[in-house]
């Protein structure tokens, strides 16, 4: 949960850069910062996920960078910022882009910022994705951002499942799953619930390296000669698995 001072804080700073976006592409969901706000705001957040970019970044990626900010509204950890530089004039905020080893060729360039972390963490992946940039926030930081093909609720199941101290317990939760699974409508829906449910009884049979394992054997697999259809089946199975490795996360 945010604290009241860290609320104060963030309207406080969007207040401040009111300024600087008017005119520019407003964001929902993310928040503008310089030079003069990017220290203090990432002071008083769990994690900050941040773009730089040019001075009016447009475009395919910037699509993208949008779909990540709007998922993140209800993760109230989690903050999106865009870091503007100006690469002519006055060149405002070129001493953040210094600072974090930013080169206008490699526009956009994300940086995830975690509170007791002295460094930040570069983003490697596919700056064009926003499935790839919410998986790697959510790999990095634990925080539910509702990758596609996860179900909240079983999420939450799976949650339960790795807090059960005991195989009865585990297999209470799997029962419940079960339960959860039949009061589901479309098709698709209860095809991810079955998902989860298989990979609960994996982990219950092989341990929990089981998660692990089978998301690198997913990935490669998503990577191969395979249909459109199949590509998009792995890709939904990858995003659970992923799930799955979050709650797991200091155990596996």
């Amino acid at each position: 949960m945010v604290s009241v001072w860290q609320l104060r804080a963030f309207s406080a700073i969007v207040f401040a850069a009111l300024g600087q976006i008017i005119g520019a592409d407003q964001v929902k969901g993310s928040v503008s910062l310089n030079s003069g706000t990017f220290d203090k705001v990432l002071s008083r957040f769990t994690a900050v996920l941040v773009k730089f970019d040019k001075s009016y970044p447009y475009g395919e990626q910037h699509d993208e960078f949008k779909k990540v900010a709007e998922t993140s509204i209800l993760q109230t950890d989690l903050l999106v910022a865009e870091v503007n530089i100006q690469d002519y004039g006055d060149k405002e905020n070129a001493d953040l882009g210094e600072r974090y080893g930013i080169k206008s060729d490699d526009y956009p360039e994300y940086r995830l910022f975690i509170q007791g972390k002295s460094e930040p963490i570069k983003y490697t992946g596919d700056e064009g994705k926003s499935d790839k940039i919410k998986q790697f926030v959510s790999k990095e930081t634990g925080l539910w951002l509702g990758l596609p093909a996860c179900i909240k609720e079983f999420d939450e199941l799976v949650k339960k499942f790795f807090e059960s101290e005991n195989d009865e317990g585990r297999k209470a939760v799997i029962e419940e799953a079960k339960k959860k699974k039949e009061e589901l409508n479309e098709e698709v829906a209860k095809d991810r619930a079955s998902v989860y449910i298989k990979t609960m009884q994996k982990v219950m049979e092989v341990g929990k390296e089981f998660v692990k394992t089978e998301l690198s054997r997913v990935e490669k697999l998503s990577e191969g000669k395979v249909s459109d259809k199949k590509k998009a089946q792995l890709k939904d199975r990858a995003n659970i698995l992923t799930s799955f490795q979050l709650q797991a996360k200091d155990e596996l």
